[in-house]
């Protein structure tokens, strides 16, 4: 008697669960199948957007270690030249 009286009692979390699987259910598999495809596309473009951004920040580091040489040494040869 007691289990069959626990089992009965079910908590609301539970019941919000049934309530959405039974409407997800309801559902065509085709519109299931989009949604899940639309799913992987924004998880995988996500990876590729951040590996993106990683090389581009990069490029920028590198461009401006190869500018901050290039006028220090552009200045220096002018020296050099002015002292002649």
């Amino acid at each position: 008697m007691g289990k069959k009286d626990a089992s009965a009692v079910t908590s609301p979390v539970d019941q919000y669960r049934k309530q959405i699987g039974k409407q997800d259910y309801k559902k065509t598999k085709s519109a299931l199948r989009a949604t899940r495809l639309k799913a992987e596309v924004k998880k995988s473009s996500s990876g590729l957007r951040d590996a993106f951004l990683v090389i581009v920040a990069i490029l920028f580091f590198v461009l401006c270690i190869y500018a901050f040489f290039y006028l220090n040494l552009s200045t220096e040869i002018d020296m050099d030249l002015d002292m002649d």
